[in-house]
């Protein structure tokens, strides 16, 4: 038998309304009482964050908000908030809103407790020893990066890097649904099919497919597939919210330690060259490369089809991918978010440097497929 491993957050609390009272929720993380709060100007300006400022504020804490996050955050901008975090002499950090946030206020986190270039951490394992206190709020139910040991941070104009360290897990997450509930219907499926993509590739990754991987990714897509569509379509229902929001949860946990494929390797030129946001861009090219994969993980796609109720066809899985995408109304094709088909060479080739992904693969990705499930959804 296979010998397994397995690592997640420790300390994960739900709560509607729960951010609301962070003084709480922040109880023996900060001993200084000095919290750096990294978010982006969007978050910001909607005011999820106000009343648990206040709170904290009211409860004797000192709270520096760091807002200059943007999506697929620069190299620049994480170590510009490095520097912001180390001069205000911060003991915790929150990372609070969707992806880019979280993945940021995790390598700030970590790299202010170092004096080391952050050139020295790209990759797998390499950012070891301490950090600072990390506190996660997600405000989108896609990423799973409240649980992830992964951070995607942008180094060029257009190349993705990936962080992947234990270190990067949090000290405590909080799920709230009530933040998700302003979400914008596209923003809400986008993120909740990107969530159903790291459970689906959770379950098929070859190298380091596990059986509690499994468990969390099948009950994530138990979770997901009805209530994404629920949310879009009710966008007060707080039961589908909280329901995606951990969904999407069980999903990261799933793939920090089984990790991700060829889906997310075709996605990041979408987001690297033309801005396309991450959970957009992978359900772009979703059904397509399942198409691809389907001859070497026909079983597989067989059993998650098994555990949703839809049969044990791994057809019927790519056709109900197609009908929620379809009710929830994303983008189909590439032409739709503004990509050219000149451009396809030019993804393909950057996609297939992915080997970090691409290496999880149930089936060997190659230049001339990329091109040909690029053009396929043009």
């Amino acid at each position: 038998m296979k010998a397994h491993s397995f690592q997640t957050v420790s300390d994960i609390r739900i709560e509607n309304g729960g951010a609301s009272k962070l003084d709480q929720y922040v109880d023996g993380l900060c001993l200084n009482k000095r919290i750096a709060v990294i978010t982006d100007k969007g978050v910001a300006s909607l005011g999820l964050m106000d009343a648990g400022l206040a709170a904290l504020q009211d409860a004797g804490y000192k709270v520096m908000v760091f807002d200059e996050v943007v999506a697929d955050p620069p190299e620049a901008v994480v170590l510009k908030g490095v520097e912001a975090v180390k001069e205000f002499q911060a003991g915790l950090v929150i990372g609070f809103g969707g992806g880019s946030p979280m993945d940021t206020a995790k390598v700030i986190a970590y790299m202010a407790a170092h004096d080391r270039p952050i050139q020295e951490v790209y990759g797998v394992g390499n950012a070891t020893g301490k950090r600072l206190p990390l506190m996660l709020i997600p405000t989108t139910s896609g990423t799973g990066s409240e649980v992830t040991n992964v951070a995607i941070i942008t180094t060029g104009e257009t190349e993705k890097s990936g962080i992947v360290a234990d270190a990067l897990y949090a000290d405590r997450v909080l799920l709230d649904s009530a933040l998700t509930v302003g979400l914008p219907k596209s923003i809400t499926a986008a993120t909740g099919i990107d969530a159903m993509v790291h459970a689906i590739e959770a379950y098929t990754s070859v190298k380091q497919k596990n059986p509690i991987s499994d468990a969390l990714a099948l009950t994530a897509l138990g979770k997901l597939r009805n209530s994404i569509v629920q949310a879009c379509n009710h966008p007060d229902d707080l039961e589908a919210r909280e329901t995606m929001l951990i969904g999407a949860m069980l999903a990261g946990q799933a793939f920090s330690n089984a990790p991700v494929g060829a889906v997310h390797a075709l996605a990041y030129p979408l987001g690297g060259f033309f801005h396309v946001p991450h959970g957009l861009s992978n359900a772009l090219v979703l059904t397509e490369v399942l198409k691809y994969n389907q001859s070497r993980a026909d079983g597989w796609y067989g059993e998650i089809a098994g555990s949703l109720g839809l049969g044990t066809n791994s057809g019927v899985l790519i056709d109900d991918l197609i009908r929620i995408k379809n009710e929830t109304a994303v983008p189909l094709t590439l032409t739709e978010v503004n990509i050219p088909a000149d451009a396809i060479p030019i993804m393909a080739e950057d996609a297939m440097t992915k080997d970090r992904v691409l290496q999880n693969n149930p089936r060997a990705m190659t230049y001339d497929a990329t091109v040909k499930i690029y053009e396929s959804i043009l």
